[in-house]
């Protein structure tokens, strides 16, 4: 109940106070190539459900049919505009309409495509048990993904062993251990991203630990060094 009230009153105000930038974003993707500013696409819900999530294009019309689940910096597909509108998540803030309409939280895993989804082993589907999110554990850690992808032969395969396996521990352990405060400072931690990207990654990695989590996944959340290749929970 109280989570829900959170969304309702953080997915208004958030809603309300980025209108005016996503209209002028949108203007500005219109005016780059006049096509539609605004990319639909499937997204994989709470308890395996499909729903259509709405967000700023990033890309040249039709690039999502080359099958990637996930993009680099250096996709030749991304335009310059979106490289910014990636950069500083401009392009997801239409998705605080879904929280409002109880498709997504303020708070939760990202929701994933199907084709990512469908490669879960059964204890990452615990994943599907909550509602997905605009941001979460995983959403601050990685909020360099593009980055990270960049020089990848294969994107999608370099996602599955070298972000998956992470991505997918830090969604299981909000699964497991989220909470009213939790949510709050992850919200607090993901603006502070923005800023001090150092500080908000050491906030992350202190919560984590707060919750129990093992020394090997808080310290991960640190972001010292590479991403290591690592196997999916329960594979």
């Amino acid at each position: 109940m109280l989570k829900r009230l959170l969304d309702l009153v953080g997915g208004a105000a958030g809603l309300a106070v980025s209108l005016p930038l996503i209209a002028v974003a949108a203007l500005a993707v219109w005016l780059q190539d006049g096509k539609p500013p605004i990319y639909v696409s499937s997204r994989i819900g709470q308890h395996g459900l499909a729903f259509k999530v709405w967000k700023l294009r990033t890309m040249a019309v039709g690039a999502d049919k080359a099958g990637r689940h996930t993009i680099s910096s250096d996709d030749p597909n991304v335009t310059a505009l979106g490289r910014l509108l990636r950069k500083y998540k401009i392009d997801e803030l239409l998705q605080f309409g879904h929280v409002l309409a109880g498709q997504m939280s303020l708070v939760g895993p990202r929701p994933n495509v199907k084709a990512a989804v469908d490669r879960y082993t059964p204890e990452e589907r615990r994943i599907l048990s909550v509602k997905p999110g605009i941001t979460d554990f995983a959403s601050i850690v990685f909020s360099d993904l593009d980055e990270l992808m960049a020089g990848s032969a294969d994107v999608n395969a370099a996602y599955d062993t070298r972000i998956r396996p992470w991505k997918s521990r830090l969604s299981l352990f909000y699964v497991d251990h989220h909470n009213m405060s939790m949510d709050v400072l992850l919200l607090w931690y993901t603006a502070l991203n923005i800023i001090n990207r150092q500080a908000a990654l050491e906030g992350v990695s202190a919560l984590l630990r707060r919750h129990g989590a093992s020394a090997e996944l808080a310290n991960f959340a640190l972001r010292e060094g590479a991403v290591p290749e690592a196997k999916p929970p329960g594979a």
